[in-house]
């Protein structure tokens, strides 16, 4: 397991319906404020069993367990139940409802394997899963923005991909969970995991982008 952490806002998992105008919005990027720090930030816990390797800061509060670093190997600052996790917990509430209040005029569902999206923001009333490829295209532009609202879990299966083209950029990809986000096993990938709950990563899994979990544990 691998997670990158890169400057401003990064850190390093089939239908799919459309309604409204079938146009995304336009977004904004999300400030993280001082959680944008943090390649790894957990609410009860955050538990490695391998070796995972974090680039970027890993912090806990309000919880008091951090373990398995090592093995793991954190190529950053620990903060545990410490003022500067705290304050990056309260950051990481006031990006979560930033990114869940925006408006959506396009419906996801299901598995987004095997499709292509263009910036904007996208909606789901409940759970979403990637299978295979997920390609996101910047057409172009580096300042692009992705938000996904997911309502309940976001689920990654073993080998899946999320492909960034046309000078997408992990550290403007945000995902709002309103549960839980599992990665599977050897999948890659890209974004901010906001999760109202708990983040698990599994052997072999990548993160170009950072797991931030408000309430949960994270596991790695």
């Amino acid at each position: 397991m691998k997670i990158l952490n890169r400057a401003l806002i990064i850190l390093s998992i089939a239908s799919l319906t459309l309604s409204g105008s079938g146009t995304a919005l336009a977004a904004t990027v999300i400030n993280l404020g001082t959680a944008g720090q943090f390649a790894v930030l957990g609410g009860s816990t955050v538990t490695n069993t391998g070796s995972t390797t974090v680039n970027g800061d890993l912090g806990l509060s309000p919880g008091v367990s951090i373990t398995g670093f090592p093995p793991g190997i954190v190529n950053g600052t620990q903060h545990l139940t410490d003022p500067v996790a705290a304050q990056a917990q309260a950051d990481l509430t006031t990006a979560y409802n930033a990114a869940s209040g925006l408006t959506s005029n396009v419906t996801i569902s299901g598995d987004l394997g095997g499709q292509t999206l263009t910036p904007g923001v996208y909606n789901s009333t409940s759970s979403l899963g990637i299978t295979g490829t997920l390609t996101l295209d910047g057409q172009g532009n580096p300042d692009s923005i992705f938000i996904f609202q997911v309502g309940s879990a976001l689920t990654t299966e073993s080998g899946s991909n999320v492909n960034l083209i046309n000078n997408a950029q992990a550290c403007n990809i945000f995902w709002q969970i309103g549960s839980s986000a599992t990665l599977g096993t050897n999948s890659h990938f890209a974004g901010s995991i906001l999760a109202f709950t708990s983040i698990t990563t599994t052997t072999g899994s990548s993160i170009d982008g950072r797991a931030l979990a408000r309430n949960g544990a994270v596991t790695l």
